[in-house]
C-alpha cells in the first residue's frame, strides 16, 4: 500500500464517514460533518493509505502555529486494524515532521487506553492534561516526542 495525500472530496467524505463511526470520534460524539470539516482545513496535511480502493487509514498533521508538528488525527479503519498500518502511518508522519521540527505533539483521549499504549511504545511522553477538552468528563492527554528544543543554545537566563 502507498501513502498519498487525501485531496478528493469523495475520499474526504469517505474518511469522515469512517472516522465518525469509530472510536474515539464516536464516543466523543463527533459527527461526520465535524470530521469532514476538520479534514478540509487548508493548513492541515492529511495522508491516506488505500487498499482495494478503500481507505484503510489516514494521518493528519499540522505544520503551522505554536505546536508545529501536531498530529491532529491517526485513524485505521476497523477492517484493517492489527496489520501494522498505524505504525506505518506514524512512521511516515514522524519522518515528515522531524524534517521540519524537532517536536511532535498529539492529543489522546484519556479513555483511549490502546492508543495511549501505542504512543508510549513509540516514545511519546505526557506533556500536559486538558481537562474536559472535547466533552465534559473526557480529558485529553497532550503527548510529545522530541529530538530537542526549538532553538539551540542558551536560554538567555542569568
Amino acid at each position: 500500500m502507498k501513502i498519498s495525500r487525501l485531496v478528493s472530496i469523495n475520499d474526504k467524505r469517505a474518511a469522515a464517514e469512517l472516522m465518525a463511526a469509530s472510536d474515539p470520534w464516536r464516543k466523543l460524539g463527533l459527527s461526520r460533518a465535524h470530521c469532514l470539516k476538520t479534514l478540509g482545513v487548508p493548513f492541515r496535511e492529511t495522508y491516506m493509505l488505500k487498499a482495494g480502493g478503500l481507505i484503510a487509514g489516514l494521518v493528519t498533521i499540522t505544520m503551522y502555529g505554536t505546536f508545529k508538528g501536531y498530529i491532529q488525527s491517526l485513524f485505521v479503519a476497523e477492517g484493517f486494524r492489527g496489520e501494522g498500518l498505524g505504525e506505518e502511518l506514524m512512521a511516515f508522519a514522524e519522518k515528515k515532521v522531524f524534517t521540519r521540527s524537532p517536536n511532535i505533539f498529539l492529543c489522546v483521549s484519556s479513555f483511549n487506553k490502546g492508543a495511549l499504549r501505542f504512543y508510549r511504545r513509540r516514545g511519546y511522553k505526557k506533556a500536559g492534561l486538558l481537562k474536559d477538552f472535547v466533552r465534559k468528563g473526557s480529558d485529553e492527554l497532550l503527548m510529545r516526542k522530541t529530538t530537542g528544543p526549538l532553538l539551540p543554545g542558551k536560554s538567555g537566563r542569568n
